[in-house]
This record gives structure tokens, C-alpha cells and sequence, in this order.
């Protein structure tokens, strides 16, 4: 087969590829981030005996851990049946509808309806992770590897203005109280109404490239999936590199995943932050990861991918270190600078750094997965990055879970910051200009 440098692709079809985040940002922003998480706890679950959310918080994390091992289980063997039949754009859009579906029927869940609530979270969670892997695989078909970092990091930005579009339609049609079930209940179906028309354009313009290759008579799919899985399972050894950079996922993306779950349930629970303060952070978080999102973007496709990604593991170490003691940083703020500063003003300017980290982190790391699979198996290694994506998810979200529950939401704070650590450490052995060379060098076959 050929291995020719692949030419840039056009910025329209580039703009539809990208839309896909943009529309996708609207369930993890406005479901899992800011709005559905709140109301979960609060009026699907309810409060404690105690007045707190511990037992709401743990339901959350156990929902979302699970929709997260189906992610880990299928996705790797569906990446490689789309490989071998070439049919990405019909997988996404696939996962696209099933998530749309599933996020509408939340408004069937009531107070006291959190089974309901729970399986339609697992569900289109499911939909929405495994949509993720199916758009990112088309990244290394979109132009040479030294322009990856440059599109993948426009598609995130893009995506953080479309969780912010999406949460203030929300909002604007008075669907985010959490008190109050008659209006809460559709944040279900304007998000997925959301969705369903962003996505729009990815459908139109996004092209369907390479050939389908013929089964054997009698050879199921499932089974091509699973045999193309164990030859790339003996084969890791040839991308190692890569091998390597997936375990540095996997403990980056579980303190991502506590982070993003959790970051607003700390300012509600923990800070008892007013309205506005929640409305400013969610905006120049928004705006900050967009920005965080284009700027390391760019910077990766001048210093690398690896060092980008280390230097925004940095930046979440300083940052998750400053929100766990905020109050005591408050306070000498406060002293130093003749200030009257309050804990939740704080705790919003650092959401402008934590920011920077969010989109950028993720953002280097689907680049940087784009720059060592070979092109032939981009299905599958992004199933994998996908699969490191999301058990790191149920590791970080059930760990933080069970320990919140017996020492609180904030002295839980730390682990986050331990986990960027370890990912750090990780990325040291990885070479990328060996990584790169071993991924054009490489010939599939079935």
C-alpha cells in the first residue's frame, strides 16, 4: 500500500471535521460538566442525611465509570473494523444518534429516578466516547503530520465555544435549575437538540476515504476486529513509543476526568459559590481552553508534541495544587496585596489557567497519537487511545469517588495533582522523531 505524505485537506472539509467537537462539547460541557451533574446530585439523587452530596457524587462517578468500561471494551474492535472496512464516517454517525437519543430521554428521569438516570447517562456517555475516538481517527487523514497539531487544536478550540453556546441555550431557555424539575428536565433535550444540528456540517463535508477489504467467506466482522487487535497487540513492541505515550494518557486523563466531573460540584459544595461566580467561571474556562486549545496547537508544531503535553501537565500540577489550598492562598493574597479578595474570585482566576490545561492537554494528545499510528491502523490506535482515554476515566472517577466519600470533596483535591506527576514521568523515555519514523515506515495488511 501507499505511504505518501498526505496532502492537506480542504478548509472546509477541515471547518465540517472539526464542527464534530464543536457539537460534541455541547454533552460534556452542559451533561457532564456544568449543568446535569448538579441537578443529578441535587434533585435526581438528592441531599444526605447530613445536608451533603456524598452518596449523589459516588452515583455519578459509579455512572459514569461504567459507561466508560463499555468505551474500553468496544472501542479498540470497532477502531478495527472500521480499519478493515473503511467505514468511519458511518460508525460516527452511528454514535452520534445513539448519544442524541439517549440525552434527549433524560428528561423522562424525575427526583428520585436515578436507575433511569444512571442507564441513560451510561448510555449516551457510551455514545459520546466511542464518537470521540470514531472523529479523532480521521485526524491523520487531514494533512502532514507537521500540520496536526495546528488542525487538531482548532477543532478543540472550536469546541470549547460550542460547550459555551450550548450552555447558554441552556440557560437561555431556563432549563439549568437544579430545584426545579418542570424546567431542569429539558436540559436533556436542548442538548441533544444541539447536537443534532451542529453536527450537521461534519456529515456534508467530511469525506470517507480508503477501500473496504473483502471478508473471508464466512468471517464475521467481530471476529476481523479481534484478529486485527491481536496482531497490533504483538506488533506494540514495534511502536513502543507510542505504547509508552498511552500509559502517560491514561494517568493524565484520569485527573482530567476528576477535574471535568468534578470541578463545578467543588465550587457548589465545597466553596458555596454564588451564581455568578459559577456563570464567570464557566465562561473564561470556555474561553481560556479555547484559547489554551489554538495556542499549544500551534506552539506543538514548532517544539513537539511530547514537550507541549509536558509542559501543560506542568501547568495542571501548579494549578491543582493552588485550588486545594485556595482558601490559604486567598488569605496571602490577601495580606501581601492589601486586598480584599474573596475565596471564589480566586478560585475563578485560577480557573483561567486551569483552563489553558484542559483543551491543550487533550488536545496534544490526540496529536501527539496522530503522529505515531501509521495511518492503516489510525482506527484502531485511536480505539486504544480512546480505551487508555477511559479506563483512566473510571480509575480516576471511582478512586476520587470512594475517597471524597470518607475524607471529603476538597482534602480529595491532591490525588489529581499526583496522577499529572506520574503522567509526567512517564513521557520521559518516549522519542517522537523515532515514533514518527516507525509510523511512516510501517506497512498494514489485513
Amino acid at each position: 500500500m501507499s505511504h505518501l505524505k498526505p496532502a492537506r485537506a480542504s478548509r472546509k472539509e477541515i471547518f465540517g471535521w472539526a464542527m464534530f467537537d464543536f457539537a460534541n462539547s455541547s454533552y460534556t460541557t452542559v451533561i457532564v460538566t456544568v449543568v446535569y451533574c448538579v441537578q443529578f446530585t441535587q434533585l435526581i439523587v438528592g441531599p444526605d442525611p447530613d445536608g451533603g452530596y456524598r452518596r449523589g457524587n459516588l452515583l455519578w462517578s459509579i455512572a459514569l465509570a461504567i459507561s466508560y468500561g463499555l468505551v474500553v471494551v468496544a472501542a479498540p474492535v470497532l477502531g478495527a473494523i472500521m480499519d478493515f472496512t473503511s467505514a468511519k464516517k458511518r460508525f460516527l454517525f452511528a454514535s452520534y444518534l445513539l448519544t442524541v437519543a439517549a440525552t434527549a430521554a433524560l428528561a423522562l428521569a424525575g427526583p428520585g429516578s436515578y436507575v433511569l438516570a444512571m442507564s441513560l447517562i451510561v448510555v449516551s456517555n457510551f455514545g459520546f466516547a466511542v464518537g470521540e475516538s470514531f472523529a479523532s481517527s480521521f485526524l491523520p487523514e487531514l494533512g502532514p503530520r507537521e500540520d496536526l497539531g495546528k488542525i487538531s487544536g482548532f477543532a478543540w478550540g472550536l469546541g470549547y465555544f460550542g460547550g459555551l453556546a450550548a450552555t447558554l441555550t441552556v440557560v437561555g431557555l431556563g432549563a439549568a435549575e437544579p430545584t426545579d424539575f418542570d424546567r431542569a428536565r429539558w436540559v436533556g433535550p436542548i442538548t441533544a437538540g444541539f447536537f443534532l444540528l451542529a453536527a450537521i456540517p461534519t456529515f456534508l463535508w467530511l469525506r470517507q476515504r480508503g477501500t473496504p477489504q473483502a471478508r473471508g467467506a464466512g468471517e464475521r466482522y467481530l471476529s476481523i476486529g479481534f484478529r486485527r487487535l491481536a496482531r497490533t497487540a504483538r506488533e506494540l513492541g514495534t511502536f513502543r513509543d507510542l505504547a509508552i505515550f498511552l500509559v502517560a494518557v491514561f494517568f493524565s486523563m484520569a485527573g482530567m476526568s476528576i477535574i471535568i466531573s468534578f470541578a463545578f460540584l467543588y465550587g457548589e459544595q465545597v466553596l458555596r459559590w454564588s451564581k455568578s461566580s459559577m456563570a464567570l467561571m464557566f465562561v473564561v474556562t470556555q474561553l481560556t481552553a479555547a484559547g489554551g486549545a489554538v495556542l499549544f496547537g500551534w506552539l506543538q508544531d514548532r517544539i513537539g508534541a511530547k514537550r507541549t503535553f509536558q509542559i501543560t501537565l506542568g501547568l495542571w500540577m501548579a494549578c491543582v495544587t493552588a485550588i486545594w489550598g485556595v482558601q490559604g492562598l486567598t488569605a496571602w493574597l490577601n495580606r501581601g496585596l492589601g486586598t480584599g479578595w474573596e475565596v471564589q474570585q480566586v478560585f475563578v482566576a485560577l480557573g483561567c489557567v486551569a483552563g489553558l490545561g484542559i483543551g491543550s492537554t487533550q488536545s496534544a494528545s490526540r496529536a501527539m497519537v496522530g503522529l505515531l499510528a501509521p495511518q492503516a491502523k489510525a482506527g484502531e490506535f485511536f480505539g486504544f487511545w480512546g480505551l487508555s482515554g477511559k479506563l483512566a476515566a473510571i480509575f480516576g472517577l471511582v478512586s476520587f469517588g470512594l475517597l471524597q466519600q470518607q475524607i471529603g470533596l476538597r482534602h480529595s483535591i491532591p490525588l489529581c495533582a499526583v496522577l499529572f506527576l506520574i503522567a509526567l514521568l512517564v513521557t520521559l523515555p518516549v522519542r517522537e522523531e523515532r515514533g514518527r519514523q516507525v509510523a511512516e515506515s510501517h506497512r498494514g495488511t489485513s
